[in-house]
């Protein structure tokens, strides 16, 4: 099973040291807790349209609750606009067992082990990519990927054969050709919501934007 790969690989040695050094030392907010301290696989709805791609694991998010933008500020933007284009059932995502579900939305990273400095080196990028190209051979219905940041888009294009790639932009569309489109989206990291650079309207934009393309319409009352 993919996942089950994902959580035992222990290919990249820099990466593998650093998740367990940050499940040992744990932050203050979070010493009485067991982090995950493993790769983390995707997730959400198998029969998804639309993928949202990341950059890697948070140390003390995803690393922490062992799935991805769960426990962090940068996961509180995206799960509040998923919620509002009617993808989630909930606006947070705190834990694996909180009760979130996704329909018609999955999320991943190109990289599934946090990073230091949320910098993962090149070949780090190379040796993970085949589980991204993996995750989308298993979600046949993808229609729309929406890539979070200037790292999630250039793996998404590297894997879908995008050549020559166009200048990362928010709201910059690639078709891929084959019914499918990439949509750029600034990341949800802090250095973006804090300082206006994306704000929750641009990310309403994004998944309303991605509504359309996927030919789907939200849930009734969202």
């Amino acid at each position: 099973m993919l996942s089950a790969e994902i959580a035992a690989c222990r290919a990249c040695s820099r990466l593998v040291q650093w998740r367990e050094q940050v499940g040992r030392e744990k932050r203050a907010a979070y010493r009485d807790e067991q982090y995950w301290a493993q790769g983390v696989p995707g997730f959400g709805d198998p029969d998804a349209h639309l993928m949202v791609v990341g950059l890697a694991p948070a140390a003390h998010g995803a690393n922490r609750t062992g799935r991805m933008f769960t426990g962090d500020r940068s996961g509180d933007w995206l799960y509040r606009a998923l919620y509002r284009a009617g993808y989630a059932n909930q606006p947070e995502s705190v834990s694996r067992d909180d009760g979130l579900v996704l329909t018609g939305a999955w999320i991943t990273s190109p990289v599934k082990c946090a990073p230091p400095d949320n910098k993962p080196l090149p070949d780090e990028r190379d040796t993970c990519r085949p589980f991204f190209g993996r995750e989308l051979a298993l979600l046949p219905n993808i229609r729309v990927i929406v890539a979070l940041g200037g790292f999630g888009y250039q793996v998404a294009c590297q894997e879908l054969g995008v050549r020559p790639r166009p200048r990362f932009g928010h709201g910059v569309e690639v078709p891929l050709g084959d019914g499918r489109t990439l949509v750029c989206s600034y990341h949800v990291s802090q250095q973006n919501t804090f300082t206006g650079r994306l704000t929750e309207t641009m990310l309403d934009d994004v998944f309303t934007r991605a509504r359309e393309l996927g030919g789907t319409n939200p849930e009734p009352g969202r």
